[in-house]
């Protein structure tokens, strides 16, 4: 990696940072714009690929902003080759998206003995995207609606199934929504205490997100949670947004109007995200991580590993 390269990326972390924080000085939570926005109609998905498969991590939550803000209806991007490669053309004066590849490269270093040890160093790389509603000339099928409303009623059931094959421990009773780590299971309200089923489901996915922490799933370590504000601001936003991820996926809108602890929640993110640019990007692979998991317990998912 160049010398360039290496300065260039502090810049790719605070620039984006930079748009988050500024969005949640202005008591807006960024990944939330998709359900929220009024032109929005039809269900929300994840960003796609030019092959059909979603974006994961933090490019979802830069090209659903760049979606919102630049007002884009299809959720489908690609670079300007992969346009060529597909005999199209970007629309002469269209800009692109910026989103990141992670990758590491190998160092080598002088240990405290005098020999050379090979280091692994962690790295991103910015590249540009377009949206298809920038390019002419694409097969007509990436003008098509990609997503299809599902029925309500569908829907939910899909969700209810989706959390119970996960085989998560869920109890009802009292006025709180949280997860357990010492009884290791989900407390949720009576569901009545809900505006609604998907009002339900999407606290289900937050608390579910949670879940995933302990060792024998994803492994995140929640036990400074209840003692540091920092960490438990680490992990609620990580739940944040895997509640998001999981709610596109399943085609319902997550938790929109706060609970009363979010304004505290809040403060601790632009906190966290002002001492460290690199907060969001790993919160939202952890997120990703989490969300990857739960699908992992659904039985198409033993049904793909058996047909690869």
């Amino acid at each position: 990696m160049s010398r360039k390269a290496e300065a260039d990326r502090p810049d790719i972390y605070a620039r984006i940072t930079d748009r988050i924080v500024k969005d949640l000085e202005h008591g807006v939570r960024p990944w939330l714009k998709p359900w929220s926005a009024a032109s929005t109609s039809g269900r929300i998905t994840r960003p796609l690929r030019h092959n059909g498969l979603p974006y994961s991590g933090m490019n979802v939550l830069l090209l659903w902003s760049e979606q919102m803000s630049r007002g884009f209806a299809s959720p489908t991007w690609m670079t300007f080759r992969q346009s060529l490669e597909l005999g199209a053309a970007v629309r002469k004066g269209e800009t692109g998206s910026t989103v990141v590849f992670a990758s590491r490269f190998t160092r080598s270093e002088v240990d405290g003995n005098g020999g050379e040890i090979d280091r692994e160093i962690p790295f991103l790389k910015a590249y540009s995207v377009f949206n298809v509603e920038q390019i002419d000339g694409l097969p007509e099928s990436y003008y098509a609606p990609v997503a299809e409303v599902i029925d309500p009623v569908e829907r939910i059931e899909n969700a209810d199934r989706f959390f119970r094959n996960t085989g998560a421990t869920i109890r009802h009773g009292g006025n709180q929504a949280y997860y357990s780590p010492v009884t290791d299971h989900i407390q949720m309200p009576p569901f009545k205490a809900f505006r609604d089923a998907a009002g339900y489901a999407a606290v289900l996915a937050h608390e579910t997100t949670h879940w995933t922490a302990r060792e024998d799933r994803v492994g995140r370590d929640l036990s400074r949670y209840a003692k540091d504000r920092t960490d438990r601001a680490r992990e609620e936003l990580i739940a944040e947004l895997g509640s998001c991820f999981l709610c596109a996926d399943l085609g319902i809108a997550p938790e929109l109007e706060p609970r009363p602890d979010h304004a505290s929640y809040l403060q601790s993110w632009l906190s966290v995200l002002s001492d460290d640019r690199r907060a969001i990007f790993h919160a939202a692979a952890h997120a990703q991580r989490a969300v990857a998991f739960l699908h992992s317990l659904q039985p198409e998912a033993d049904e793909l590993k058996r047909v690869a």
